[in-house]
């Protein structure tokens, strides 16, 4: 077999390795994007793009329900899962014929297939012909997929994961969803709107485990508001078919290790997510594993292995498409600007798409509390919005850490409408260098989110 030859070879076309293709194709680099599926990788295809598609069905079906209460009469509300998949399977595939088209018009070459590691800077690509691929320089965006817990019998049922629930054509007549992180959050709010009975199933003693206790107590008030049945502090120690076509798990509660059987229709298995590693063989290539089978990178995205680089979630960080699209772009700096730009001090937001939204930025209470001894906080309820109040989206509360000496912003919290557009607001004055009291004095348009800044954060002069 011949060894094809290029400047450089991507594994994986998620949302740092296509613009790396391109970027490297128009700079004139002969590059090759190996991809095994689908191009978008995870956030266009079974993340981020369909998931916030059907959010935005679900919020559909929530406002016609509430109709009656702004003055506005509707009639019964039922929803049509095969429109909603559809629906979802048709921005899905814009969004990814528009990655193919970007690559093909910059003139990288797409690559399908499943790589694995021969030698150092050498895979071999397995698909419907084999080729041998080299570089000098290789780029790993390979991804992470749903993880499948060891619990008992789950094997033996029909679980369903994040990218199978969003293929079903009917409403489920009781989803029981494992998990309390983003993924079980989203899907378990999402049906519950599409008209299904939701029962989530958390081991730890809060939802979102890696937020202030405040924070996660109020959005769990939210989803049982919303109808959500929440067991906490619950470990599921097996699974079994039910009656019929159910499924049933048995769980031990709290302290006292009382159980219970909760049988739903289907099971959806949201306990976070595993590297895609394992087949690529990267002890060939001298590529270094963490414990956890993620891929070991300093602060400019370099392996162990002299030329071969790892970006987005298989690197064990942040999990967020913006993080690996930030990949993307201090790489393309460092290699074709000659930059000298790191990971290292990235202001990161996020938010969890539920609703309303959580958005966060910088640190939160309990991990400025651990750094600074004059941590200052503030909070300010939806309902002293007037945009929230307006419009009856008042429920959450935003949430301010600073620094009490310099008045610096070390964190926030928007739990409520548009809290991520909010947060976003927050993070551009933390990069900027704003104080909260900037912040406090700006001149906002009214009635807009933007403005219920000023109130927080004059919460501070009390």
């Amino acid at each position: 077999m011949a060894v094809e030859t290029y400047d450089a070879v991507i594994l994986g076309a998620g949302q740092a390795g296509t613009p790396l293709a391109v970027a490297l194709a128009r700079a004139g680099r002969r590059t090759a994007l190996v991809e095994r599926s689908h191009v978008g990788g995870t956030c266009v295809n079974e993340g981020c793009t369909p998931t916030k598609t059907m959010v935005g069905s679900a919020a559909v079906a929530s406002w016609a329900r509430r109709a009656a209460g702004y003055g506005v009469q509707s009639g019964p509300v039922s929803v049509d899962m095969a429109r909603v998949r559809q629906r979802k399977r048709d921005i899905v595939d814009l969004f990814r014929t528009g990655g193919e088209a970007r690559l093909r018009d910059a003139g990288a070459v797409l690559v399908r297939g499943e790589a694995r590691f021969t030698g150092p800077r050498t895979v071999r690509i397995s698909g419907e012909e084999s080729r041998e691929l080299t570089a000098p320089q290789i780029f790993l965006n390979v991804g992470c997929r749903p993880s499948r817990p060891g619990i008992p019998g789950l094997d033996t049922v029909p679980a369903l994961d994040s990218t199978t629930i969003m293929e079903l054509d009917a409403v489920p007549e009781h989803l029981v969803v494992l998990g309390g992180g983003y993924i079980a959050l989203e899907f378990g709010q999402m049906f519950r709107r599409f008209g299904a009975r939701v029962t989530l199933v958390e081991r730890g003693k809060q939802l979102i485990g890696r937020e202030d206790p405040d924070v996660a107590r109020a959005l769990a008030d939210i989803l049982v508001g919303d109808g959500l049945a929440l067991r906490l502090d619950s470990q599921v120690t097996s699974v079994a078919r039910g009656p019929g076509a159910g499924i049933t798990i048995e769980v031990r509660e709290g302290p006292d290790g009382s159980t219970e059987r909760i049988t739903g229709s289907h099971l959806l298995v949201g306990v976070g997510r595993s590297p895609n590693t394992e087949a690529l063989d990267l002890p060939a290539a001298g590529v270094e594993l963490d414990r956890r089978g993620f891929i070991r990178v300093d602060d400019q995205l370099r392996t162990s292995a002299p030329g071969i680089f790892a970006l987005g979630d298989v690197t064990g960080g942040p999990a967020f498409t913006h993080v690996s699209y930030d990949d993307f772009r201090i790489l393309r700096d460092n290699l074709l600007h000659d930059e000298r730009r790191t990971t290292t001090g990235r202001l990161l937001a996020y938010t969890l798409f539920t609703d309303p939204q959580l958005g966060r930025v910088g640190l939160s209470e309990t991990e400025a509390r651990r750094v600074n001894p004059d941590v200052r906080v503030a909070t300010l309820p939806m309902t002293s919005v007037a945009r929230a109040l307006e419009t009856d989206q008042s429920r959450g509360f935003l949430k301010a850490v600073v620094d009490g000496r310099t008045w610096r912003i070390l964190g926030f919290a928007a739990l409520g409408m548009e809290g991520g557009e909010l947060t976003s607001v927050v993070q551009a004055a933390m990069l900027g260098g704003l104080s909260c009291r900037q912040l406090r004095d700006g001149v906002f348009p009214h009635p807009g989110l933007a403005e219920s800044l000023n109130n927080l954060f004059s919460l501070f002069d009390a």
